[in-house]
């Protein structure tokens, strides 16, 4: 692997599926893949270990743009700018990079009681 990657962590599979029937995907593709710590890195730097996470919160751009927050080690906070959040679903020719720029814009609703995920440490 070389070039541009970004570290984070995956949803587990099969829990995957059981949000998805939870939390019904509002937009046409349903991404609910992964939680991304930092973009731009390269093949050397280490992946993070696997982490109990919660999702606490929902933003919803009413044009496209579907994500759920993520809660890690107390914060939604990520290191370096942005929020924890799993982009969710996506209208046609949104992209998932635009998921922070929504959370940071319209800001999110908490989800009550939050919802713990599983996520496992991942390149991609």
């Amino acid at each position: 692997m070389s070039g541009w990657h970004v570290v984070g962590w995956k949803l587990d599979r099969a829990q995957r599926d059981e949000l998805l029937g939870r939390f019904r995907p509002k937009y046409d593709n349903a991404v609910a893949d992964h939680v991304t710590l930092k973009a731009g890195v390269d093949s050397k730097t280490p992946k993070p270990g696997a982490k109990q996470g919660e999702i606490v919160g929902r933003a919803d751009d009413g044009k496209g743009v579907e994500a759920m927050v993520v809660r890690i080690d107390g914060s939604t906070d990520r290191p370096g700018g942005g929020t924890y959040h799993i982009t969710w679903s996506l209208a046609e020719g949104r992209k998932a990079k635009e998921s922070n720029d929504v959370i940071a814009a319209r800001g999110w609703e908490a989800i009550d009681p939050p919802v713990p995920v599983q996520l496992e440490g991942a390149m991609f």
